[in-house]
């Protein structure tokens, strides 16, 4: 006899929950669970996402510390740069040389994908597979790899938050896994799974998706036994909608149907202009693209999406080589031209069409793309139309005066709350 795997949640829609329940729910939920003597390795999300870590990591801390034989917490980087230290303690809301004394037992550290050695091979998802769970998209041997941490562990629990993502659906879950400390094949297959997608048809998509699936599949290659404490977040903040701790896709499925209910705003009418405000979280294009990814569907035709973030200097911290040699264009500039782009990395290929948006391209008529992108940051006018972006100088944006125009949507701390058109889902 089987048994459904299960996940305890509490939470709601209308109010944040306090400090106290949030820490008492978790010590409850890994009381519940032996932990005696074993590997225990902590996935956290690394700065680019809102969370409360200090809280959580702290209760995770106390629950584990005196019953483990190791305790190791892993950065779910995916490919994002190396956290210095200084970094990981602003993250973790701690002092200078503070992790180790208030985490004495603990072994925090990056993934570091770069570092073939911190990889192991869990297997391959063979090419008939990779076609079945791609709906027909996708047929290539994807080899499985992941940081060896995670696969040397007994238990595996997953700590982070749960948002609308534009290329799995929902964020969370078996996805700090893939890509969060996983090898680049899996990485690129999967993103490119998400562009032939699209960002607009899958972002806010409850269920397992075709990428969803994708994950899960390499998920259930690893034998260590996979938790996860999933978090609801009012973005930008540290307050807590919900909370779910148990099976790694139960707690997921849980945070995720809250999110969703939570993370999107619906708009009646499309807007003529987006003004997307930055924050400081995210200090490249690569991660405050997400400032067009979230408002995309509710832009008209011929619309304009502006990322505003004049803190931000830098396309990619470690894939702008790769942006530059390719710009920014839709799906179908790149599947459409695919002997001359299948060489580039997937995962690059992916970001670039979930920034442009929706289009067309035909060697006839070249590229035509429903919306215009610009960016309004501290990258040069050169250096933004050399990428195939429209420009304009932050400084001659008038904010206020955007707020009062009916046909401009100016978001605050954009990046994490999806916009999307028509009337909100009713809720029991």
């Amino acid at each position: 006899m089987t048994t459904t795997p299960q996940a305890a949640s509490i939470g709601s829609l209308d109010r944040a929950l306090s400090t106290d329940q949030v820490r008492d729910f978790i010590t409850e939920q890994l009381a519940g669970r032996d932990f005696e003597g074993r590997d225990v390795v902590v996935i956290v999300p690394d700065s680019t996402r809102s969370c409360p870590l200090q809280l959580l990591m702290d209760t995770v801390y106390a629950a584990l510390a005196s019953q483990v034989s190791r305790l190791r917490v892993l950065v779910a980087l995916g490919t994002h740069p190396e956290m210095s230290q200084q970094q990981l303690e602003k993250m973790f809301e701690v002092g200078p040389g503070e992790l180790a004394s208030r985490y004495p037992r603990a072994e925090i550290a990056n993934h570091e994908w770069w570092r073939p050695s911190e990889l192991t091979s869990i297997g391959t998802i063979g090419a008939s597979r990779v076609e079945e769970l791609s709906e027909g998209r996708l047929s290539l041997d994807v080899d499985v790899t992941v940081n060896k941490a995670v696969v040397e562990a007994d238990d595996v629990l997953i700590v982070g938050p749960v948002f609308p993502h534009e290329v799995v659906g929902f964020s969370g879950g078996t996805k700090y896994l893939f890509p969060g400390v996983s090898g680049q094949q899996m990485i690129d297959a999967s993103h490119w799974l998400g562009a032939l997608i699209s960002s607009v048809e899958i972002i806010g998509t409850l269920g397992v998706t075709p990428v969803r699936a994708m994950i899960n599949e390499a998920a259930s290659k690893i034998d260590s036994n996979l938790l996860a404490c999933c978090v609801v977040v009012q973005s930008g903040t540290h307050d807590l909608h919900g909370v779910a701790v148990g099976d790694v896709t139960a707690a997921w499925e849980a945070a995720a149907a809250l999110s969703a209910n939570t993370h999107i705003r619906y708009l009646q009418r499309p807007v003529r202009r987006v003004i997307s405000i930055i924050p400081d979280r995210y200090d490249e294009i690569w991660t405050a693209a997400k400032g067009m990814y979230k408002v995309e569907p509710v832009v008209a035709d011929g619309g304009e999406v502006i990322i505003y973030a004049p803190h931000l200097s830098v396309v990619s911290h470690t894939h702008g080589a790769e942006i530059a040699k390719i710009g920014y264009h839709c799906r179908d500039y790149f599947a459409k031209q695919w002997d001359r782009f299948k060489d580039h990395p997937w995962g690059v290929l992916a970001h670039s069409t979930h920034l442009r948006g929706a289009g067309t391209w035909t060697p006839e008529g070249g590229e035509r793309d429903r919306v215009t992108v610009t960016l309004a940051t501290g990258i040069s006018e050169d250096e933004t139309r050399a990428h195939a972006l429209n420009y304009t100088d932050p400084a001659t944006l008038d904010i206020d005066a955007a707020r009062r125009d009916p046909d401009t949507l100016v978001v605050d701390n954009a990046g994490e709350v999806l916009f999307r058109l028509g009337a909100a889902p009713t809720t029991d």
